[in-house]
């Protein structure tokens, strides 16, 4: 009977949680659920001066927020503890003392001057920088000089020659490393810490994870991990290698491509079902044509198989689009609690304002909605209903309220806002044809000069809504000062 699949996520608590994480954590949580297995979620801190508990409840944190749950591991627990690397160095200690006694591991005591000396020698001759060996065969006398003279050794690898490292990867096919451009690799620093390629085979053999499926710059680390489970005598887990997620200029994602953190997007006013739809898509394509997945439909269609191998372009256009189609789908009242944040930090409102003034907002959010690809960008288009001296947007639009028919326009605009019985939106709608006819005037010529009476701008929210939610006197009052400024 085959073994129920167990995943982990493992990420290093040492900054904010980024997009390429969230797509590792996303493709193994699907896994897992479209097979019935588990996933252990594992800190891997041993990066001691960097790690921080900040860190790790902001990756947590945005996990949740994501909807990506864990089976085992910190905050849970499980049989195969700790999930902290800090929390296991008396394990990692064991396999070390083994694979010293077997003399598959040795002490170096090479200095970082020593090291570097050697690597520029080679860098010089045009030869890959691997380490000589040169503390391979040390006797015990040397060693206890070395100690004595107060050397605090590295623990090596001991690879073996000549050999090739074969494994079939889930997403790449077949992949072959030779164990000669290896070189002697450190496995536990000088001061007993475990470094990651060693640490990781140790806890995905002992916690019995079956799947790794990880970013393409793991790839490389590959071949050590191998060498560590065969010397242990560990069956190695499956590998799956996802790749690389590129910029729109097809460099690797770094800050100055805009936001890499989750929590980024999060404060954006993203939606997690927008953006888990979307890193579902980068990397991964369905067998259909549809676009837009549920968490539960992207279990059901999920798959390894599909899975590129070619790097993914995080589209910030794409994202947009994927994510205003899941705004679409929300409330009015979920909408404008998701903006309130917005426009209190940008002070269009007040505290008071959200209690006292709520159907106005709403009434406000509902106008813009459709401009909306993430939630923070409405304080980019409400702006028409705080400022009641809106600037003009340029000499063009000025120009438009400098008409002759223009002040004819305005009197029988403002007459109509103040004698009409109800000022909803339909009901201006219907007053403003009424003075195109009663002007003879085409539409144009009355609505875009309004518009820009009142907004300073030739394009924006209906006019008709506009209208009604500025109210009577306010609307008056706009018409008056606007004109003002061209005279």
């Amino acid at each position: 009977m085959e073994k129920p699949v167990r995943v982990r996520f493992a990420p290093s608590p040492t900054g904010p949680f980024h997009i390429g994480g969230a797509r590792s954590a996303l493709f193994n949580w699907l896994l897992a659920r479209q097979t019935g297995g588990k996933l252990i979620l594992r800190i891997e801190d041993t990066d001691i001066e960097r790690s921080s508990k900040e860190s790790e409840e902001n990756i947590k944190d945005a996990l949740r927020w994501l909807g990506l749950d864990w089976d085992e591991g910190i905050d849970i627990g499980g049989e195969y503890g700790p999930y902290r690397q800090t929390e296991r160095l008396d394990i990692y200690s064991r396999y070390t003392e083994e694979l010293l006694s077997k003399g598959q591991a040795y002490y170096c005591y090479c200095s970082e001057t020593v090291l570097e000396e050697e690597r520029q020698r080679l860098m010089e001759k045009g030869e890959t920088p691997l380490y000589s060996g040169r503390c391979r065969h040390l006797t015990a006398e040397e060693r206890a000089k070395y100690e004595a003279e107060g050397c605090k050794p590295v623990v090596r690898f001991r690879v073996p020659e000549g050999e090739v490292i074969t494994f079939q990867d889930l997403v790449r096919g077949q992949v072959s490393f030779e164990s000669d451009g290896v070189g002697d690799f450190v496995i536990v620093k000088s001061d007993g810490i475990p470094v990651y390629n060693y640490a990781v085979v140790i806890d995905d053999a002992t916690m019995q994870i079956t799947h790794v499926v990880r970013g393409e710059e793991h790839l490389s680390n590959t071949p050590r991990q191998l060498l560590i489970y065969k010397a242990l005598t560990f069956n190695p887990p499956e590998f799956a290698h996802i790749s690389l997620i590129l910029g729109q200029d097809r460099t690797k994602m770094s800050k100055r491509h805009g936001a890499t953190a989750i929590e980024q997007y999060q404060n954006k006013g993203y939606l997690p079902a927008g953006l888990i739809n979307f890193l579902a898509l980068l990397g991964w394509s369905p067998a259909s044509e549809q676009e837009f997945f549920t968490l539960d439909e992207l279990v059901q269609n999920f798959s390894l198989e599909r899975v590129a191998k070619n790097p993914a372009v995080f589209d910030t256009d794409k994202l947009n689009w994927i994510n205003s189609h899941y705004l679409k789908q929300l409330s009015i009242a979920q909408l404008t609690d998701m903006a309130i944040p917005h426009l209190l930090e940008s002070g269009f409102i007040t505290e008071a304002d959200t209690r006292e003034q709520r159907a106005w907002l709403e009434e406000i959010v509902e106008t813009v909605k459709d401009y909306l690809s993430f939630v923070g960008q409405i304080t980019e288009h409400v702006g028409v209903f705080f400022d009641d001296s809106p600037e003009f947007e340029n000499d063009e639009v000025m120009e438009l309220l400098r008409s002759a028919e223009i002040p004819q326009v305005m009197e029988a605009f403002k007459d109509k806002v103040m004698t009409a019985p109800v000022l909803d939106a339909p009901s201006v709608k219907a007053l403003l044809k009424t003075i195109t006819k009663e002007l003879t005037l085409g539409g144009k010529k009355v609505f875009m000069p309004i518009r820009i009476a009142l907004t300073g701008k030739a394009h924006g929210p209906d006019l008709d809504r506009i209208v009604a939610i500025l109210g009577r006197e306010r609307t008056v009052q706009r018409i008056n000062t606007m004109l003002t400024k061209i005279n």
